[in-house]
């Protein structure tokens, strides 16, 4: 599932027409670029949300040639309903025989999805959270047995779920999860809510959601038009240096 539904708005003035999803990166929409990535990872059905634009992005979803992956739309016609509440009001798309991937729709990476997904399925884990090392104030804690809370270093505010077991260690998320489908009978959460209360929420029930490194990936976000230019200007060297169109 693609996170597509914000409004945005630490990138505008590009999304006060167009959502964030369809932004272009070098010649290629965000989401076609999301796309392209899961279907190689081994992806035959991909839900996103949407909300701002809505109809832009369901026009672009009709008007893709390429039929080797089903493309399901969640619209959230009301207000984004954040992290949590879009999966949650997305759960009936899901077949819920295997664990499947939450992606945020501002990131464009190299990660290998299928790694993280074998270490996700090789214990019995509730969610795989993608990490990297950079620079930033706001951090996921995590333990010997998993999550356990959030820090944001810049403010000195943080909360956690638990007492702590072993080795504490503070690494940014990368905003890609791994889940369980038994989330759905877990999330006991309703209306617009972001996915990381309920992690904790669980990891205090004793839930297992443990870090997956991926400081070695290439790793993008398109959060603001700084991380644009700079996104934007790293792929055309990358496709330079490779001989790559943009298609």
């Amino acid at each position: 599932m693609v996170l597509a539904a914000g409004l945005g708005t630490r990138l505008r003035p590009f999304t006060n027409d167009t959502p964030k999803a369809l932004i272009e990166v070098d010649g290629v929409p965000i989401l076609e670029r999301i796309i392209r990535y899961l279907t190689a990872a081994g992806a035959d059905r991909v839900i996103v949300n949407t909300h701002h634009h809505s109809h832009q992005i369901e026009h672009y979803v009709a008007d893709r040639k390429d039929r080797e992956v089903e493309i399901l739309l969640s619209a959230e016609p009301d207000r984004p309903l954040g992290t949590g509440g879009g999966l949650l009001n997305a759960a009936s798309f899901f077949r819920r025989d295997e664990p499947f991937v939450l992606y945020n729709g501002d990131i464009i990476t190299d990660l290998d999805l299928v790694a993280m997904n074998r270490a996700h399925q090789a214990d019995d884990r509730l969610a795989t959270l993608a990490v990297n090392r950079r620079e930033t104030s706001r951090c996921l804690l995590f333990d010997d047995e998993g999550l356990y809370g959030w820090a944001n270093l810049s403010t000195g505010e943080s909360e956690t779920s638990r007492p702590t077991c072993g080795e504490n260690r503070s690494i940014p998320f990368a905003g890609v999860h791994v889940l369980s489908p038994r989330i759905f009978d877990l999330i006991s959460e309703r209306g617009a809510f972001s996915i990381i209360p309920v992690y904790l929420r669980l990891a205090q029930a004793g839930y297992r959601i443990l870090p997956h490194d991926v400081s070695a990936a290439l790793w993008l976000e398109i959060g603001n038009p700084e991380r644009l230019e700079t996104a934007r200007r790293v792929l055309s060297k990358l496709k330079d240096r490779n001989g790559l169109s943009p298609e």
